[in-house]
């Protein structure tokens, strides 16, 4: 059995000195050897950003993608080797921007997989312009009077969507989000880990302090039910969805790959593909 050790390769990031995107890498990590994986057993799928470099941080399978097309790119592997655990990472902005008509329709979809989010609720890669997660006022080269628009509810739109599995969680916070990340992993269907880390060099506003001041982590919340859509929310709703925990999680619905007719278990480089002569000579004569 692989250990947490074993999904490090010699790679070191680049990313900022206290930037947060450490912590959920080291999450991945950890959370891939708890459950039992090997390396050759996982695909980490990355955007672009800041967080998008992680695929080529961990010793697993890996692909960086393009801006917003991570999840097509985690899907399309999952349906190509459904014995690949697949993790699709990103930012806000690609996750919640540019890419955000992939992210609900994945949500409905449920696929396999689990996708984690690094909000830092600002553009950390082109040098900090104000994201769909930016506060309304948040002052940013692109908004240097302060944003007027209202901050984007991806947990509201996820659990309105039909998520099956909504998680959120503090790059501080290594036990919680390590845990949450093996119970997205062992999760069927599709699961969103939203995960609060501080850009310490352009998000001045949204930093490990104040984090630490305003969230709420449900573990506190007396007789708070997971399993009760209306509930969680009703508390993201209720607290500006700045909790963290296991929010919402539905056992019952079965994932794409298990409904969708014909979808074989094979992985697609082990099933008998071949054509009969008399299927190949119909499927000529019809461009005749």
């Amino acid at each position: 059995m692989a250990t947490f050790k074993e999904f490090r390769n010699n790679i070191k990031p680049n990313w900022c000195p206290g930037c947060g995107d450490f912590s959920i890498q080291a999450a991945i990590q950890r959370a891939s050897a708890n459950v039992g994986l090997e390396p050759e057993d996982l695909a980490v799928i990355s955007g672009i950003g800041c967080s998008g470099r992680i695929s080529g941080y961990i010793n697993a399978y890996g692909l960086h993608g393009i801006h917003g097309r991570a999840l097509p790119i985690a899907q399309g592997v999952k349906l190509a080797n459904r014995d690949l655990t697949v993790i699709a990472s990103g930012g806000d902005g690609d996750g919640f921007a540019i890419g955000m008509g992939h992210t609900v329709h994945a949500i409905r979809r449920n696929i396999n997989i689990t996708y984690i989010v690094m909000d830092n609720q600002i553009y950390g890669l082109t040098k900090g312009q104000t994201s769909p997660r930016s506060g309304e006022g948040f002052k940013t080269k692109s908004t240097p009077e302060g944003s007027v628009e209202s901050t984007l509810s991806p947990l509201e739109i996820a659990i309105a969507s039909g998520a099956t599995f909504v998680a959120q969680s503090f790059s501080s916070d290594i036990k919680q989000l390590t845990s949450l990340i093996e119970q997205g992993i062992q999760h069927e269907g599709f699961s969103l880990i939203n995960v609060f880390s501080p850009c310490v060099t352009f998000n001045k506003v949204n930093t490990y302090d104040w984090f630490k001041e305003n969230i709420i982590d449900l573990a506190t919340v007396p007789d708070y039910d997971p399993t009760n859509r209306a509930m969680a929310m009703a508390k993201l709703m209720e607290t500006g969805s700045m909790i963290t925990g296991l929010i919402y999680q539905n056992k019952e619905k079965k994932s794409y790959e298990n409904v969708v007719h014909g979808f074989k278990a094979e992985p697609l480089a082990h099933q008998q593909l071949a054509l009969q002569k008399s299927e190949f000579d119909n499927l000529v004569a019809e461009f005749v």
